[in-house]
């Protein structure tokens, strides 16, 4: 087994009966009157709705530090294929980290989308050294649909704490 796999089996291993690690039940894929085999391990979202767009409740733990840059990768070749040093000038724009990004977390990035079918790659040669050229699949384009869920419900938690916050700081003289 390799690391990233053992690194999912003791997230989910560790993740609370609750259901506060975010991850929607899934469909076995099999006739509907068949069980349904509970959250999948690569999910994102923690549901769906009646359409089938991902929803996300809460801020629940969803993995590895580095997958705070997962959705923004996923953003990025969401536009069409790139290569990793150029998408590493544009999270360098977006000021994603508190200083400069990473190379080697880009690289695992993306090699972690890889390994779960989210990006492919080819080797691209022409002028000057070949490069890596990196795109999305269709696994690639619902993981970016979950992870639109999952900010929308944190940019309304935030907002919510924000309005909280700024309501305080307003009667705090009062009382």
């Amino acid at each position: 087994m390799d690391a990233a796999s053992e690194r999912n089996e003791r997230q989910m291993a560790a993740a609370s009966p609750d259901g506060l690690i975010a991850v929607p039940s899934v469909d076995a894929g099999g006739p509907p009157d068949a069980p349904n085999l509970g959250p999948s391990p690569l999910a994102i979202a923690s549901t769906s709705d009646e359409a089938g767009a991902p929803v996300h409740r809460g801020w629940a733990p969803i993995g590895t530090h580095h997958r705070w840059m997962e959705p923004f990768v996923l953003a990025m070749l969401a536009t069409g294929s790139a290569h990793g040093y150029a998408m590493l000038g544009e999270l360098r724009q977006l000021g994603i980290t508190n200083g400069s990004v990473d190379v080697g977390q880009v690289y695992r990035t993306l090699r972690d989308l890889e390994v779960a079918g989210q990006v492919r790659s080819t080797w691209s040669t022409g002028t000057g050294p070949a490069r890596r050229d990196y795109q999305l699949t269709e696994s690639g384009f619902a993981a970016l649909d979950e992870w639109a869920a999952v900010m929308k419900e944190r940019a309304r938690l935030v907002a919510e704490f924000d309005a909280r916050y700024l309501e305080w700081i307003s009667t705090r003289g009062r009382a």
